[in-house]
Formats: structure tokens, C-alpha cells, sequence
């Protein structure tokens, strides 16, 4: 086998890894839009890996629709939603975390099913992971405005390794790179490395978070103590 199949494979491996213990560690926050979309990316690079080892072309679909679901609402939709618990405040219940998971599901068959949007489709992709950049743009600002400098560097990172994978994806295939393999290992590692540093962004701005609302109680409870009773 070509060194180019190995390397495939350990990206892979590494998408596999980053985005299952993200997932886990997002759960374990109780944010289940970032753990249920982490765990939808774990299970189709599992089904990549599968295939690469079987050459089953079942799996290879599998995989196929996955990602389909997360280019077209997991990562614009439900990641940002999720992200917004810490952006924005906004903490969907559970019933809303149900729908957009229904809903994204939904979208993804119209979009995988429907012979209108056969011709669209590549411009749809990359439309909404453009918006998703808009979104990491204002990331960046709020982890640098709190002084998170490596945390927003990371960001950065990760919006222009992506992007540029979502703009070349349907548009622009490696000459040479008849079996896109080369182009998977580019995109495997950037979705490993966004599944990292997301997920540090997060923590850094959840602890921003807490301390705004530590301060904000304390003045509150020290107005309380000075007022005359």
C-alpha cells in the first residue's frame, strides 16, 4: 500500500479520537448540540475507516451522508448553536436540542434525496460554511476581548484551514489526486484540529462566563450589605 493510504488512515484515526473525547467532554458539560454533532463526525470517520480497511462501499456512503449533515447544518447550524451557550447565552432545552437534531436530519435528506438540489448542492455547502466562518470571526473577537490570545489563534486557525477545504472541496480537485485521498488527509486533520480547538475556545470563554457572573453577584451582594436597613 502507498504511504499516502497510511497517512489517510491516521488522519482518520485522529479525527476519530479528537471528535469522540469533544464529544464526550461536551456531554459531560451538559451541552448535547456540541456532543451530539462531535459524535455524528466520530461516526462517519468511523465509517471511513471501515471502508478503507474493507473496501465496503456501504460505509463509504455512511460516511458520505454524514457529512453531508454536518457541512449542511451540523457544523453552521447546531455547532453555532451550541457555541452560542458561551457566546450568547442561549441554552436550548432539551426539547430544542430534539429539534434541531430532527430538523438538521430532515434538511440533510431533502438535500441528499432531492434532484433540485443536485446542481446547488456545492454552492449550498459552502454558503452556510462561510456563514459558520462569519460566526468563528466573532469568536475570535470575544476570546481576544477577554484576553485569550492563544485560544483565538487557535480559532483563527481553524477558519482558515476549513474554509479553505469547504472552497476547494467541490470546486477545485488536486491534480494528480484521482482518488481525493490526498485531499481527505488535508480535511481530516483540519476537522481533528477544529474539534480541538473549539472545544478549548469553549472552555476559555465558559470561564470568562463564570467570572462575569461571580463579579456581577458580588456587586450585587455587596449593594445588598450596604443598604440601610
Amino acid at each position: 500500500m502507498e504511504l499516502k493510504f497510511y497517512l489517510y488512515c491516521l488522519a482518520d484515526l485522529a479525527l476519530i479520537v479528537t471528535s469522540f473525547i469533544c464529544g464526550v467532554k461536551y456531554f459531560g458539560k451538559r451541552n448535547g448540540l456540541l456532543g451530539f454533532e462531535s459524535l455524528v463526525v466520530t461516526f462517519s470517520a468511523t465509517n471511513l475507516m471501515i471502508n478503507a480497511l474493507t473496501g465496503k462501499a456501504i460505509f463509504f456512503s455512511i460516511s458520505l451522508f454524514c457529512d453531508a449533515f454536518s457541512r449542511g447544518f451540523g457544523v453552521p447550524i447546531i455547532i453555532v448553536a451550541g457555541m452560542m451557550s458561551v457566546t450568547h447565552r442561549y441554552k436550548p432545552s432539551m426539547v430544542g436540542d430534539v429539534l434541531y437534531a430532527v430538523g438538521a436530519l430532515v434538511g440533510t435528506v431533502i438535500l441528499w434525496t432531492a434532484d433540485f438540489m443536485v446542481g446547488p448542492k456545492p454552492y449550498f455547502y459552502l454558503v452556510m460554511w462561510s456563514l459558520f466562518s462569519l460566526y468563528l470571526i466573532y469568536v475570535v473577537k470575544k476570546l481576544a476581548n477577554a484576553g485569550e490570545y492563544r485560544n483565538a489563534a487557535g480559532v483563527i486557525l481553524t477558519l482558515v484551514s476549513t474554509q479553505i477545504i469547504a472552497s476547494v472541496y467541490d470546486f477545485y480537485p488536486i491534480p494528480g489526486d484521482g482518488d481525493h485521498m490526498i485531499f481527505y488527509i488535508f480535511a481530516l486533520l483540519s476537522w481533528s484540529y477544529m474539534s480541538v480547538s473549539l472545544y478549548y475556545a469553549y472552555c476559555a470563554l465558559e470561564r470568562v462566563q463564570e467570572k462575569e457572573g461571580n463579579l456581577i453577584r458580588g456587586y450585587t451582594l455587596g449593594r445588598l450589605e450596604r443598604k440601610p436597613q
